[in-house]
């Protein structure tokens, strides 16, 4: 008797591979040998014979990447984002989506300090200095930055991330305040000694602001040139969050006329592709996409994402119970619209003459 076909899964870029090698032990596994941007086309033909995949923030997947993947079913990302993913197309397709939140966000905070700090002290632009042979002698007066201690601290998106960097903020002796979509339950306000204020007085009050928000369409440019006119001159404006959630010519603007002092920035509206008039900025502090990125938080984002797939494909002890789906909701509404709508064909024939 012929052996069942193995479900087959596509793991779009290279990762850890002894992380993903526990794919094969329910699935065959057509996994990318080497980080690859993929074109539409090549994602669609991919997926085509797929059961399953394992992506990341570099492979968009929409309508047109699903339209012949009948047996796809399930797309676990590595990453808490997923505006790489057309969600409502997949879910118009009965295609499960998970991420990987949690894990990466007291690593991801750390790191939204680590360059908020960088911005407001200078470091970046003070090492090219150095590195560029300009220290003759010390100087009082020499790359004077901002105070971080003391001041206000302003949180835009008080999500998990967004209440870790809040807590971090209490060594060093800041006011926090916040501003979200809905206002947090007064124990974790208390838990991260933040308050909650409207959208335009964080911008005038913060001293530092941080962007945890998620993308959406609402959110595009949320910071744009009013924003930032609202913002203090000696403000630093930090982005963790995603690229189109800034004006990247309106921040150049006001970083080059003196109304902003300092940007620090992991994200960017058409990465990997940069806004040149920031890269020619000494005053805004420029990183490759990397606020998750320590080995074990990496390491344990791809185990999730594993976790995910396996159980989203019925598989491991876990099967059809995946750890984190995205959209669980909308699949079961709409599985319980299609049995509502064949429930009234059938009753509809059953009463024809």
């Amino acid at each position: 008797m012929p052996m069942p076909e193995r479900p087959r899964v596509w793991v779009s870029q290279p990762l850890f591979d002894d992380v993903v090698a526990r794919l094969r032990e329910h699935f065959d596994v057509v996994a990318t040998a080497r980080v690859t941007q993929h074109g539409p086309e090549a994602i669609a033909a991919a997926l085509r014979e797929a059961d399953g995949a394992l992506v990341t923030l570099n492979d968009p997947i929409g309508a047109a990447q699903v339209a012949a993947a009948a047996r796809l079913r399930a797309i676990a990302n590595v990453g808490v984002g997923y505006n790489n993913l057309d969600l409502p197309a997949l879910s118009a397709a009965g295609i499960l989506v998970t991420n990987t939140p949690d894990v990466l966000t007291e690593t991801t905070a750390d790191f939204g300090w680590a360059l908020m700090m960088a911005a407001a002290r200078r470091i970046s632009e003070a090492e090219h200095w150095l590195r560029e042979g300009h220290w003759r002698q010390w100087s009082f007066d020499s790359l004077l930055g901002g105070d971080v201690h003391g001041t206000t601290l302003g949180i835009l998106g008080m999500g998990r991330i967004g209440q870790a960097i809040a807590r971090r903020a209490a060594g060093f002796r800041m006011r926090v305040l916040y501003h979200n979509r809905s206002r947090l339950l007064e124990a974790v306000e208390r838990e991260s000694a933040a308050t909650y204020v409207g959208f335009e007085e964080l911008l005038t009050r913060a001293d530092h602001l941080v962007l945890v928000l998620p993308y959406s369409p609402q959110s595009h440019h949320l910071i744009d040139a009013a924003a930032l006119a609202r913002m203090q001159p000696h403000a630093t404006l930090t982005n963790i969050a995603r690229g189109g959630i800034v004006d990247e010519d309106a921040l150049a603007d006001a970083l080059e006329h003196g109304r902003l002092a300092a940007a620090g920035l992991d994200v960017f509206e058409g990465e990997p592709a940069l806004n040149p008039r920031l890269l020619a900025l000494r005053n805004v502090v420029l990183t490759p996409h990397i606020a998750s990125g320590s080995l074990a938080t990496r390491r344990a984002m791809v185990a999730l994402a594993v976790d995910n797939l396996i159980a989203a494909l019925g598989h491991g002890p876990d099967a059809g119970r995946p750890p984190s789906p995205v959209n669980a909701a909308q699949l079961a509404h709409r599985a319980e619209a299609r049995h509502a709508d064949a429930g009234g064909r059938t009753m509809g024939a059953q009463g024809a003459p």
